[in-house]
C-alpha cells in the first residue's frame, strides 16, 4: 500500500472522527476538509480545498479503501467513510487503530508522545503497553522503528502505508499572507462577507444559536462582563453579532446589550429570535458612542474581526477602543494560530470565497495596548473536537484607563 500524504491525512482525519465525533460521521466533503486541516492533531498543517480532497477521495474508494455513501437523514448529502481499518484487519485491534491514526496524522513519533496523543482514540495504561503494541504492528507490516537521533532518548516508529515526512524532508513552510483578505479591494471583501453571512443566516442561526449551553468558559467570561456593566450602568454593545444569541445572553444577565452586524440576514434573524432585544445593521469600525451614555460600559468583538487583513486590525481595534467609556472593557474572540484560511462552502452551503485570518496571542495583545487600553489578559483554549471545532481559541479582556 502506497497512500501519498493526502491519502494519509484523509484516511487518518476519517479514523479519528469515526471515533471522537460519532454523531457527525461519515462526513460531509465540508466536515472532512476541516477534518484534514484543523491546526491541532496535524503535522504538517494543511490547507486542502474541497475540489482537491473530492478528487483524492474518489481514488480512494477506487481504491477499495474508502466508501462514499448518501446521508441517511435530511437533505441529500454525500458523505465519507473510511474503511482502510477492514481491510488491514484493525476493527479487532482498537490499539493499532489507534496507534495508525496518529501515525497518519503526525508522522514518526516516540511511543511516549504515542501514548498522550492516542487517549481520546484508546488508553493506553503504559508507556510499555504502547510498546508492545507497535512490535506487534511491525510483525505484521504495519510499522517499523527509527534509528534513534542524537539527543533524543528513545526510537521514534513510522507507519509502512507511503512515505511519511520527517522534521528532515518537510518543506519549510510558506510564509503567511495576512493581506490575502483584500487583495481585490476591502470594499470587495465586504461584500463577499456580507453575502455569506447572508445566505447562511438560517443555518448559522439553527445550528448555533444554543451554543453557548456547551460553552462554560465562555458563559464565565460574559457573564463578568454583564455584571461589571450592570455595576457601572453602562449600555454593551456587541459588534459582529451574528444571530443575536451572545448579546441576548448579556440581556438576560441583565446588561443594557445591544448588537450590531454587516449582515441584514443575520440581524433579521436577531431579530426574530430576540425581538426584547435591539439589534441594528452596521459596520464595527464606525462604532459610535451609545446615545444617552458617555461610552460603552462594554465593547464585544466575539469572531468579527476574523476577515480582517493584518493591515486593518490596528485601526479596527483603535475604532472599538474609542467610543468605550473609563473603565470599561474591550472583549475580543479570535481564532488563534498563524495561518489564513480560505473557504467557499459553510453549512454546506456555496458562498462567496471568505478568508479567516488566525492570530497569535502575542499579536493581539500588542495592538490592544497600542490602542491605549491596560489591565489586559487572555485566554488560549484548545479546539473541542465534540464540536467539530479546528482551531483553537484567543479571548482577551482589557480596561479603558
Amino acid at each position: 500500500m502506497e497512500l501519498d500524504a493526502l491519502d494519509q491525512r484523509i484516511l487518518g482525519s476519517l479514523l479519528e472522527k469515526q471515533v471522537t465525533v460519532p454523531a457527525s460521521y461519515p462526513l460531509t466533503l465540508s466536515g472532512l476538509r476541516s477534518a484534514c486541516n484543523q491546526t491541532s492533531s496535524r503535522e504538517p498543517v494543511s490547507d486542502y480545498d474541497e475540489h482537491t480532497l473530492e478528487h483524492a477521495a474518489k481514488a480512494l474508494k477506487d481504491a477499495g479503501l474508502l466508501r462514499i455513501v448518501w446521508s441517511d437523514s435530511g437533505r441529500r448529502t454525500l458523505k465519507y467513510h473510511q474503511v482502510l481499518s477492514d481491510a488491514l484487519g484493525l476493527e479487532e485491534h482498537p490499539d493499532r487503530r489507534a496507534l495508525l491514526t496518529v501515525l497518519l496524522l503526525r508522522g514518526p513519533q516516540a511511543p511516549g508522545e504515542l501514548r498522550s496523543r492516542t487517549d481520546r482514540l484508546h488508553h493506553f495504561a503504559h508507556r510499555d503497553d504502547v510498546e508492545t503494541c507497535l512490535s506487534e504492528m511491525a510483525q505484521a507490516g504495519l510499522v517499523r522503528r527509527l534509528a534513534r537521533r542524537p539527543g533524543d532518548r528513545d526510537h521514534r516508529w513510522i507507519h509502512l502505508l507511503g512515505d511519511a515526512e520527517t522534521e528532515e524532508s518537510a518543506p519549510t513552510p510558506a510564509a503567511v499572507d495576512r493581506e490575502q483578505p483584500v487583495a481585490d479591494s476591502p470594499a470587495a471583501r465586504d461584500d463577499r462577507v456580507r453575502g455569506a453571512y447572508d445566505i447562511v443566516a438560517a443555518t448559522y442561526t439553527e445550528r448555533l444559536v444554543d451554543e453557548l449551553d456547551e460553552l462554560p468558559f465562555e458563559r464565565w467570561l460574559l457573564d463578568r462582563v454583564a455584571d461589571d456593566a450592570c455595576r457601572e450602568r453602562l449600555p454593551v454593545v456587541e459588534v459582529g453579532c451574528g444571530p443575536g444569541h451572545v448579546t441576548a445572553h448579556l440581556h438576560e444577565r441583565g446588561a443594557d446589550a445591544r448588537g450590531l452586524d454587516l449582515s441584514p440576514g443575520m440581524v433579521s434573524e436577531a431579530r426574530s429570535r430576540f425581538p426584547d432585544v435591539r439589534y441594528d445593521v452596521g459596520d464595527l469600525r464606525r462604532l459610535m458612542r451609545p446615545e444617552a451614555a458617555p461610552g460603552w460600559g462594554a465593547v464585544l468583538a466575539w469572531y468579527s474581526l476574523i476577515h480582517l487583513a493584518a493591515s486593518e486590525l490596528p485601526g479596527a481595534v483603535a475604532a472599538l477602543a474609542r467610543p468605550i467609556a473609563p473603565g470599561g472593557r474591550l472583549v475580543l474572540a479570535l481564532h488563534a494560530g498563524t495561518e489564513v484560511r480560505t473557504a467557499s462552502s459553510w453549512f454546506d452551503l456555496e458562498i462567496p470565497t471568505l478568508d479567516v485570518v488566525l492570530h497569535e496571542p502575542h499579536e493581539v495583545v500588542r495592538l490592544v495596548e497600542q490602542a491605549g487600553l491596560v489591565e489586559v489578559e487572555w485566554y488560549r483554549r484548545g479546539a473541542l473536537a465534540h464540536r467539530g471545532e479546528t482551531s483553537e481559541r484567543l479571548y482577551l479582556i482589557a480596561s479603558k484607563p
